[in-house]
């Protein structure tokens, strides 16, 4: 998986800035039926926003860490609780991504 360029992330994160978070991690966690869940929407939108709920830093960031490694997306961003992950489609993606 190549990395993002800033441009692409900036690209991203204005795209990303209007979604809604769809997928809600609570305080349970990073749970099965979480990250099941997150694979789904991922077969239906390229880039997603996800709401975290953790006080604690290592913990929200071993969950963001998680996220990523099992979705095998790209981080785009984290602001406080919610962070906004990209994984292109593998045919016909929907979002072209800038060159550089």
């Amino acid at each position: 998986m190549t990395k993002l360029t800033n441009n692409q992330k900036k690209f991203l994160r204005s795209k990303g800035h209007s979604l809604k978070p769809v997928v809600m991690v609570g305080q349970h966690g990073l749970s099965e039926s979480v990250l099941a869940e997150l694979e789904s929407t991922m077969a239906k939108h390229e880039l997603l926003k996800i709401k975290i709920r953790g006080d604690d830093r290592d913990e929200k960031q071993k969950m963001i860490d998680k996220i990523i490694e099992s979705s095998n997306a790209h981080l785009v961003q984290v602001i406080g609780n919610i962070m906004v992950i990209y994984r292109a489609f593998d045919e016909d993606p929907e979002i072209i991504l800038p060159r550089k």
